[in-house]
């Protein structure tokens, strides 16, 4: 049986913080994790950085401990960072037992968020969540899940486990579970001073073997020259509401139709966006469909663009969120604009 072992508080000197917290394992993850033979490890779709290093690295230590794991995933692995590992996953599920096999669903809510074509088949299975996301209702009753809301990645929890068992991660363990941390930060970029947990956390996966520098060049190498000239469009279309603090840009489909879905750089250009004096949130939408609409929302500080992200159907973190409405650009930028006027009146 596995057993917990995570320390309760962080010490700095003498100095005690006021942190992010160290993640609470409880006795049932463990339990869960060590129960099954064989797991079926699934996140959600389209997944970035921090979903699927999270998959990778909990399959690596479960395989560790003599399990047979599954990797699954609708995808599509859009983001540079994430598409040489697209081999190691599946979108057909396996032959398994259901009464025998746990799934561990990581970085998102439930199975309703792992695709539509992968949903209705994880029906049934025994099911513990793994996940950081602000709009996460799952419930924790029986502390069979393990959701932090306030954590700045599900690698930051899958390293908890992996700690609270066998002390430290290996070295290929290390690395994924710096580049899940290192993308859903921005390179540790949207930490605050709360967060020496965290930078402690990423220390001792740098001392079991990551390498920061090969990390940010993982995530910021390799870009397309389509992913600058669809950039410049977003950057040409920006409208400014509230004084300039809230700004609004999109793609069209035909940008869509032009350059297809995997030549995106979104960090880059939220990045670019919320360099602009002013400026607290930023929404971006793209046009997927003649009748749908993805749309981005981020924000530097106080706003909490979950909230509005739910509004449209979506959800995410406080200063990350995602939605897909039905919609065209034009019909849905005034709905949007106005759903910040409690944020900005």
């Amino acid at each position: 049986m596995m057993g917990v072992s995570t320390p309760n508080e962080t010490q700095v000197g003498s100095l005690m913080c006021e942190d992010i917290p160290l993640p609470c394992v409880s006795q049932q993850v463990l339990d869960f994790l060590s129960h099954y033979d064989s797991y079926i490890i699934i996140g959600h779709r389209e997944p970035d950085g921090d979903c699927v290093c999270s998959c990778l690295a909990l399959s690596s230590f479960l395989k560790r401990h003599g399990k047979k794991v599954f990797l699954l995933s609708a995808g599509p692995f859009a983001k540079t960072e994430v598409v040489p590992y697209q081999s190691l996953f599946t979108d057909e599920l396996p032959d398994v037992d259901k009464s025998s096999t746990g799934l561990v669903v990581l970085d998102c809510a439930g199975i309703d968020r792992v695709g539509k074509s992968l949903s209705p088949l994880l029906v049934g299975f025994p099911t513990t969540i793994i996940d950081h996301h602000a709009t996460n209702a799952a419930t924790d009753d029986s502390q069979s899940n393990l959701i932090l809301k306030n954590s700045p990645s599900t690698t930051y929890l899958v390293q908890s486990i992996i700690e609270a068992v066998d002390g430290s991660v290996s070295k290929e363990e290390a690395h994924l579970l710096f580049l899940g941390l290192a993308c859903d930060t921005g390179f540790f970029r949207h930490l605050d001073g709360r967060s020496a947990n965290v930078f402690l956390a990423a220390s001792r996966l740098i001392a079991a073997g990551a390498n920061p520098k090969k990390v940010f060049a993982e995530m910021n190498g390799g870009k397309s020259i389509a992913s600058r000239l669809i950039l410049s469009r977003i950057l040409s279309r920006m409208q400014t509401f509230y004084d300039g603090r809230l700004v609004v840009s999109y793609e069209t489909y035909d940008d869509v139709q032009e350059f297809g879905t995997y030549s995106r750089d979104s960090d880059t250009t939220y990045m670019v966006i919320q360099s602009i004096a002013n400026v607290e949130a930023i929404v971006l939408l793209r046009q997927e469909s003649m009748t749908h609409c993805s749309i981005g929302f981020r924000s530097l500080d106080r706003i909490d663009v979950s909230r509005v992200a739910k509004e449209f159907g979506g959800g995410g973190h406080i200063q990350a969120s995602g939605a897909y409405k039905e919609g065209t650009v034009q019909e849905l930028i005034p709905l949007i604009v106005k759903a910040f006027d409690s944020d900005f009146m």
